[in-house]
């Protein structure tokens, strides 16, 4: 007897954007997650949900906005790479964009701190697993 499928409406999918902001040295902007959020205290690439109807380099554009006080162009978004994590009864998949140019000066509005980190110093912060996992491709592509 063929087996069914899994019933892909158990486990919807929450899509976000995140950005490796990489400086003139190489270096990657990191966001440490505030108190009393989910993960907090733990270091990620800045982004955040993707809203309903709304294109994902538009979301990043926001969250980019919103979180650092810097302005991007859909120009300056490469997309790079996903992960896709189980998330408590979610399908987390994160989408990563590099960027090397914005303006601006980054500042943690709604992080804890902000922090820019070579690729092989990643190993050793704590990250939640979505962002943990994009490290080896952040250092191939660096």
């Amino acid at each position: 007897m063929a087996k069914s499928p899994p019933d892909l409406s158990l486990f919807p999918i929450l899509p976000v954007v995140a950005a490796a902001l990489v400086d003139r040295d190489g270096r990657v902007l990191l966001a440490q997650r505030p108190a009393g959020k989910q993960h907090a205290g733990l270091w990620e690439f800045p982004g955040g949900k993707i809203d309903a109807g709304e294109r994902p380099e538009a979301a990043l554009i926001r969250e980019l906005a919103e979180e650092l006080a810097i302005n991007v162009t859909a120009a300056c978004l490469a997309p790079a790479t996903f992960a896709s994590v189980s998330h408590d009864d979610r399908q987390l998949l994160l989408l990563l964009y590099v960027c090397r140019k914005w303006s601006g000066v980054p500042r943690a509005v709604e992080a804890s701190a902000l922090r820019w980190v070579r690729p092989v110093e990643m190993h050793a912060l704590p990250m939640p697993p979505a962002d943990r996992s994009l490290i080896g491709l952040i250092e191939a592509l660096l």
